[in-house]
């Protein structure tokens, strides 16, 4: 059963070996955990629903006390300690589960008559805020969407195959592959997240590089309102004024609920392969993963870890006398301290992806690059989508982890960087206490590429002295990459977390644009308020 205060499967655990707690202990200090709340202790505060159903929707609303818990939070740090702790603070009245469409403009129907507030829930993933209800007065109903899971239509000449938005990405990939196909959409989250919200979200995977972002997938679908359902054709391409899709991709609920998603798909490929190579200072490595994109190698992924996140994740790996025998390998070819590594897939036919290694090996040789084979790739491979369970044995020894992460131009990516770890390394340092921090460059471009750092500090004492810790550590950092030349997001989405900081991106014009275009389609802000924007107060959405 999915764990009901943390990530994932709770029948699985990702053990942290012991070289790794004493890694961190170095770094940051030991740990102290906190007492976790129950389950049934947090289900005991969950008011009465503020909910009066009406007989014909009965059957698709749950209001039971578990059912609202488990469909209150997403999995921010701030939801965690929320969790963790039982101080949930404001709960769904009720949990619609609808089977279709019809369904779906069935709620909306009843919805905006009796002024409901709605917040669409696909694999509740969000790391944003996008889920958590607020109390603005209004009963609050969830529609979670992961009884519409399957696949709809499969159009193989066209490679167009169309999904209920709440079917999450081993149960797309599944499908598809059972007609020798791929859409290949991997971000971190694949196991739980869903593709329409991938879609709401703007979400990037981690194979982008030959599959595309979601919005490159995302070739139209049907989305209903409170003004009605909107179809989504699908072309190839149109010069016929403004696109649509646009206008629903990373709408975060703000537009209405996204029920079917028609997305473009991929023959199943005959080999795929990861890599890795490991480089001896961050120059060479860095200028090698720009080349490798600029030069359009056809690589399927590539990530780039700066020195700490290197030696952080072999200080993690566990299997000791093996990392020692790399190590003294990796040193003798002049990749000792300092050392960066990088991991690429190939992906294609045989030829392809010999093609493509040997382009990808010439590039990384000549910038110092040790080439090192497939076997921590397929470590990498084996293990990319649990490594957010990570955070679970942390907390088990007394440590937080969150991540930030944002995209900018080639010609500003060190200065983002350092900006956005120094800042973090500083952050509690009038508290006494430090902060681990580790970053890796992915989702490449020619023009840039996605900087992705993720940050270890100690629990303190209390859950409120921990969410201030983690406050002053997100809200400062957000600020320097708004101020700095990045997007607030480059894949998790704005949410209400990331709101704040908007403006800075979009200017005054932008903003004005995409409150207009929620106004149009949810003049009451009935639909996820807060979230993206918030239309109804003016106030969120501006920061110094």
């Amino acid at each position: 059963m999915r764990r009901w205060n943390g990530w994932g499967d709770d029948s699985f655990n990702l053990e942290m070996p012991d070289q790794g707690q004493a890694f961190l202990a170095g770094r940051v200090g030991a740990g102290h955990p906190l007492q976790d709340a129950t389950l049934e202790s947090v289900c005991a505060q969950v008011p009465a629903s503020r909910l009066s159903v009406p007989a014909e929707l009965a059957p698709l609303i749950d209001t039971a006390a578990e059912t609202r818990v488990r469909h209150a939070r997403g999995q921010s740090l701030a939801d965690w300690l929320a969790m963790r702790s039982g101080d949930f603070g404001v709960f769904p009245d009720g949990v619609a589960q609808p089977q279709n469409s019809d369904d779906v403009q069935s709620l909306l129907t009843w919805a905006a008559a009796e002024k409901i507030h709605v917040i669409p829930y696909g694999g509740g993933t969000s790391v944003a805020g996008h889920i958590n209800p607020e109390d603005r007065g209004r009963p609050i109903l969830t529609i979670a969407l992961g009884q519409m899971n399957r696949l709809l239509d499969l159009d193989p000449e066209s490679q167009i195959a169309t999904f209920g938005a709440g079917t999450p990405g081993p149960l797309v990939e599944s499908q598809l592959r059972a007609h020798g196909f791929t859409l290949g959409h991997f971000p971190q989250s694949f196991e739980l997240s869903t593709v329409g919200g991938w879609v709401a979200s703007r979400s990037s995977g981690q194979q982008s590089l030959r599959y595309g972002r979601i919005e490159q997938l995302f070739a139209g679908g049907r989305i209903e309102t409170l003004q009605g359902t909107l179809e989504i054709p699908t072309f190839p391409a149109s010069s016929a004024g403004p696109d649509v899709r646009e206008m629903i991709l990373g709408s975060e609920g703000r537009i209405g609920v996204i029920t079917e998603v028609k997305v473009r798909v991929t023959p199943l490929p005959e080999k795929e392969r990861f890599h890795v190579v490991f480089f001896p200072d961050w120059d060479s490595a860095r200028t090698a993963s720009r080349k490798l994109v600029q030069n359009r190698i056809p690589l399927s992924m590539l990530r780039l870890s700066n020195a700490v996140e290197t030696e952080t994740q072999l200080a993690l790996a566990g299997h000791p006398t093996l990392i020692g025998l790399l190590e003294r390998f990796l040193s003798a070819r002049g990749a000792g301290d300092g050392k960066c590594m990088m991991t690429f897939g190939v992906t294609g036919s045989s030829r392809q992806c010999r093609h493509a290694l040997q382009e990808a090996r010439a590039v990384c040789k000549s910038h110092r690059g040790v080439y090192t084979g497939t076997r921590l790739g397929d470590k990498w491979a084996a293990k990319r989508f649990t490594m957010p369970y990570l955070r679970e044995a942390l907390w088990q020894m007394g440590y937080a982890v969150d991540t930030l992460e944002t995209a900018t131009d080639w010609d500003n990516v060190d200065n983002l960087l350092g900006r956005i770890e120094a800042n973090l390394l500083d952050g509690l340092a009038e508290r006494q206490e430090r902060t681990h921090v580790f970053t890796h460059l992915s989702h490449f471009y020619g023009q840039g590429c996605s900087v992705y750092t993720t940050y270890v500090f100690r629990v303190a004492e209390s859950y409120e002295e921990t969410l201030d810790r983690w406050r002053t550590l997100k809200e400062s950092t957000s600020r320097v990459i708004a101020h700095n030349g990045g997007t607030i997001s480059h894949q998790h989405g704005v949410g209400k977390d990331h709101a704040p900081y908007l403006p800075v991106e979009k200017g005054e014009l932008g903003m004005l644009a995409i409150r207009s275009l929620c106004n149009a389609f949810d003049p009451g802000a009935l639909l996820n308020p807060g979230t993206l924007i918030d239309t109804e107060t003016g106030t969120r959405g501006r920061t110094k």
